[in-house]
């Protein structure tokens, strides 16, 4: 009998483990060949302590310190270059005003970028406080601390089954039976299969689709020190990424949990407003993708004890935040689990809360 059982192996499951760890025995499940598979693998990979709602932000500025600090640290600089074009003042001073952006000129903007497009391109807001993620070695990191501490991590461990016991809960996977006092549903787009799977009320999340392409190095320019570029309303956004440009149309298109692949008539669309921007063409892709982001009903994450099922722990609904919260996200789960006062303020935790939707 573990203490804690955790569905699922990406950012969440695995931060989770990490913390857990500390207060006893902790097994994670997780279904694919490895950790942080789905969409976990296929992030941006950014720290913007600015991006999501209050309580999403609440949680980036509370793991900056560890994103900085924590086994050397996981971040690298890349600041953030807004992007607007003629009628689009509304959502460019918007955007400006909620991610603390500097309007800057053009030349200051083609410092940083020197293949935007003057004709196009005529407002420029800047962020130098954004950084890159090491994102696979923040996933290294805690299922390192996870294991130091005793803790079970296994992949291609996909669950058939869940029943709630007298003792608390046996999961029946592809690796064998396991059971456990408590069980953590950290299974991103899966969490309300896992749910339904548990016999407890799912929240009515949502995986979205979100396409990415990787182009070779516009012009043959060196992208290393560019900033992530991105359009009012993220209609767009580009990233530098060894020595290549990641660029992405940034959809969000309702879809089933699956395993995601790029939309081509999506991806050309995104790639049209990118390049619409700059003066350098493209050419050819040389790779694409897509990965999921879900949502809760109300786009904040999702974070506590189920209100009618005390022995089940919701870790779920990061969105596109994942990453970039993890830290404080996992340190509340660990609070809460604990027993203990969460670190980050109470405000916070009723915003993040599984209780908020009643009943569900």
């Amino acid at each position: 009998m573990r203490d804690f059982l955790i569905i699922g192996g990406g950012i969440a499951g695995i931060s989770a483990a990490a913390r857990l760890s500390h207060l006893g025995t902790v097994t994670l499940l997780e279904g694919e060949s490895g950790l942080g598979y789905h969409a976990s693998g296929r992030s941006a990979a950014m720290f913007e302590g600015t991006y999501g709602l209050p309580s999403t932000v609440a949680l980036n500025k509370a793991s900056y310190t560890y994103h900085r600090d924590a086994n050397g640290g996981v971040l690298s600089p890349r600041g953030m270059l807004l992007l607007g074009g003629v009628e689009q003042e509304d959502l460019f001073a918007r955007d400006c005003e909620i991610m603390e952006m500097t309007r800057i000129s053009r030349d200051e903007a083609l410092a940083h970028v020197p293949i935007l497009n003057p004709a196009t391109a005529t407002q420029f807001g800047y962020h130098a406080e954004a950084w890159d993620i090491d994102t696979d070695l923040l996933i290294q990191n805690f299922a390192r601390e996870a294991r130091g501490n005793g803790g079970e991590i296994l992949t291609n461990a996909h669950v058939t089954a869940i029943e709630h016991t007298q003792n608390g809960w046996q999961v029946d996977s592809s690796k064998g039976t396991y059971e456990a006092r408590l069980l953590v549903n950290a299974a991103g787009a899966w969490v309300d299969h896992v749910a339904n799977l548990a016999g407890v009320k799912p929240l009515g999340v949502q995986p979205y689709r979100r396409s990415m392409a990787r182009l070779p190095a516009p012009g043959g320019h060196d992208v290393s020190s560019w900033p992530m570029m991105f359009g009012p309303g993220e209609s767009w956004y580009s990233k530098p990424d060894a020595g290549k440009l990641l660029v992405s149309p940034a959809e969000e298109d309702p879809v089933e949990p699956h395993d995601a692949w790029a939309d081509d008539m999506v991806l050309a669309e995104g790639l049209a407003r990118y390049e619409a921007m700059v003066t350098e063409p493209v050419t050819r892709l040389e790779t694409s993708w897509a990965g999921l982001r879900t949502f809760a009903p109300d786009r904040s994450l999702v974070i506590g004890f189920d209100p009618k099922q005390s022995d089940f722990f919701w870790v779920a609904g990061q969105g596109g935040y994942g990453f970039q919260t993890s830290p404080a996200a996992s340190k509340l789960a660990a609070d809460l689990i604990e027993g203990k006062q969460p670190e980050i303020d109470a405000v916070t935790v009723t915003a993040l809360s599984p209780s908020r939707f009643g009943n569900h």
